[in-house]
């Protein structure tokens, strides 16, 4: 698994660069640097709501008495959601605004569910 995420993260700035100079091309230098700015200011904004719709259904779980897993993962993807839409780049803007939708985030986490179940976690 280290060594897919290795090429990941040599693979991804590759491709946003080359997706940047593709676009530049297209639309001009100021038009993509307005866009660059544009999905950061939506990026913070988008974090705040659905952090907030998070935090009030994981505060909700935590008053009738229920375990906020769900929530707690949530929030974490609404978090790494908030980090790639900040970072500049086509990639991570598609995959954090993806990690902005409810049903996005849902899928990922019964996804992690399936990966991780029967696997042992040793945090030492």
């Amino acid at each position: 698994m280290g060594v897919y995420l290795g090429a990941l993260f040599l693979v991804v700035p590759i491709l946003e660069l080359l997706l940047f100079v593709y676009v530049e091309g297209r639309i001009g230098l100021g038009r993509l640097l307005l866009g660059i700015v544009f999905t950061a200011v939506l990026g913070a904004f988008l974090v705040r709501q659905q952090g907030f719709a998070v935090w009030l259904r994981l505060r909700e779980d935590l008053l009738v008495g229920r375990l906020p897993g769900t929530q707690l993962v949530h929030g974490a993807l609404v978090l790494v959601g908030g980090a790639l839409l900040l970072t500049p780049g086509f990639l991570t803007d598609a995959v954090g605004l993806a990690l902005m939708v409810p049903l996005v985030r849902e899928g990922v986490r019964r996804v992690g569910v399936r990966f991780f179940r029967g696997r042992t976690i040793i945090i030492e």
